[in-house]
């Protein structure tokens, strides 16, 4: 069994942000990065899928620039077989449609039997490069995975997914197939000290790669920093009920929320 996970490196969440001069992205020059959350958890999910089988092999790929290579090294610490680095300069410029074509590809010869991505990236946060990766593949696929049943693991997979209002569905994936794993689904292992020393015989293809040809139907016009104000009003002068009586006028003829 071939399993391919998806894993993106972001700016840090604790990290201090700086907007670029010409507001066209984050300062990420100076910013500690980091593994995109729900992406740990696809890996550990792969991971775990092998340890069942027995067998197999957890190939790691990511679409970044030559800094995401510690993502893939992190993640061959961990236990992923090798890793494809796909090299672009400038991934937060990329529509998740081009994403999706870049990294299919790449990976349809590699025949998976299954591909692992995290729900959604910490930075954009679009949850569309897994969904349109499977279209462009002709697979199936299942998001807010919440729960795998290893023990169903042969032609198809059982998988359970998360749906509106608090309800659950278990369905039955012929395989290959595409699934967005949810964070929180297990307890991500950290790197051992022998995995560590293990990922450096481990191999890293790198694959140098500009943005498709066709242009992107959409484009981040700026990133800014929200301008905070202050407008402080004191309704009643300190009576609580002709208070009352002046916000719910504010709140319907200004604010028009009721």
């Amino acid at each position: 069994m071939k399993i391919v996970v998806l894993m993106k490196q972001v700016v840090n969440k604790d990290a201090v942000l700086r907007i670029k001069a010409d507001c066209s992205w984050i300062e990420e020059s100076d910013v500690a990065l980091q593994t995109s959350e729900s992406d740990g958890y696809a890996l550990e999910e792969a991971l775990r899928l092998r340890e069942a089988k027995g067998q197999g092999e957890v190939v790691v790929c990511s679409v970044g620039t030559h800094a995401a290579k510690s993502v893939i090294k992190d993640a061959l610490a961990r236990g992923a077989n090798r890793g494809i680095h796909i090299i672009n300069n400038e991934p937060h410029k990329l529509s998740p449609y081009q994403t999706a074509k870049m990294i299919a590809e790449v990976i349809k010869g590699e025949n998976p039997d299954l591909i692992f991505t995290g729900l959604q990236s910490d930075d954009l946060g679009y949850g569309q490069t897994g969904v349109i990766l499977a279209e462009l593949l002709g697979i199936p696929h299942a998001t807010i995975v919440i729960e795998i049943d290893r023990s169903s693991l042969s032609d198809t997979l059982r998988v359970k997914r998360e749906l509106e209002s608090g309800w659950y569905q278990w369905f039955n994936y012929r395989l290959p197939a595409l699934f967005t794993i949810q964070s929180g689904i297990s307890q991500i292992r950290y790197a051992s000290l022998k995995g560590i020393m293990e990922a450096k015989k481990k191999e890293i293809k790198e694959i140098v790669m500009d943005a498709p040809a066709f242009s992107s139907a959409q484009k981040i016009q700026k990133v800014y920093l929200p301008v905070k104000t202050k407008q402080t009003q004191i309704l009643g002068n300190g009576d609580a009920k002709r208070g009352a009586v002046e916000l719910v006028e504010k709140l319907k003829n200004e604010a028009r929320v009721i």
